[in-house]
């Protein structure tokens, strides 16, 4: 089994900003922030779980390292966006949270097309 290091330091920080982003939310945020940076990073952290997943599958190839990309930078993006909106006070940040979402569920979808071509694996 081959790891994809890059993807992986690259989930490894993104958890972590999660987990920084969800702790402000949590104990320094107004209450009218703190439903866009707890929004955020739950998909921030979903997605770097995924993206370790795709960076340590054994059979996933070359599909499973896009797939973790995409879900780790759409969930930067996205973690990204909601908390500058909310932050900033900048509506038109808002525009850019669904080119994360869009990234996050390309993700998915490549992700399944890697499970599809991967040989089962007997474990």
């Amino acid at each position: 089994m081959k790891l994809n290091r890059h993807l992986a330091v690259f989930a490894a920080f993104n958890g972590a900003m999660a987990v920084a982003v969800g702790a402000f939310a949590a104990h320094g945020a107004g209450p009218q922030i703190k439903t866009l940076l707890t929004t955020g990073a739950s998909y921030q952290l979903a997605h770097a779980l995924l993206a370790l997943i795709c960076a340590n599958w054994p059979a996933g190839g070359r599909l499973a390292g896009i797939a973790g990309w995409l879900a780790c930078v759409g969930g930067l993006i996205f973690c990204l966006a909601l908390s500058f909106l909310g932050l900033l006070s900048l509506p038109a940040l808002g525009a850019i949270a669904p080119v994360g979402g869009v990234l996050m569920i390309a993700g998915w979808v490549v992700l399944a097309f890697a499970a599809l071509r991967s040989p089962s694996l007997n474990v």
